[in-house]
């Protein structure tokens, strides 16, 4: 039985390009602490992931002609930070929060990165046969 190795990485896969996202637009927040009427962007990362999940990320073609359109399963969409309290200026953006939401995400990032090392070990090991 053939090894399908994307079986094996793709949610880890997706895990690290959500979460790498999801940095971009935390440090865009952060860039834009000072800037009038600046809305804090972030995505839910659960809700992502449960939405690239599946293997129905295709759209399915009923003639051999047509171009597979899949999407981007790496990438989430972005939503606006509802505030607790928004600035006088209409900045929406919150330091303390996007610090958490750094740290939580660069902990998500290096457990996924964990995991793959993980997974590659196990796999190296079952192809040498534990040598």
């Amino acid at each position: 039985m053939p090894l399908d190795l994307d079986s094996q990485f793709a949610i880890h896969g997706r895990a690290l390009g959500i979460a790498s996202q999801r940095l971009q637009l935390l440090a865009d927040n952060v860039a834009n602490a000072d800037t009038p009427h600046y809305k804090a962007r972030d995505v839910d990362f659960k809700t992502a992931m449960q939405s690239a999940g599946g293997d129905n990320m295709a759209l399915s073609t009923t003639h051999a002609g047509h171009i597979q359109l899949g999407g981007n399963p790496t990438r989430a969409d972005v939503l606006y930070r509802v505030p607790d309290q928004p600035s006088q200026d209409g900045n929406t953006v919150d330091s303390q929060k996007e610090s958490a939401a750094v740290a939580e995400t660069a902990i998500r990032y290096q457990a996924t990165l964990s995991f793959i090392n993980a997974r590659i070990r196990g796999l190296r090991l079952a192809i040498n046969g534990g040598r």
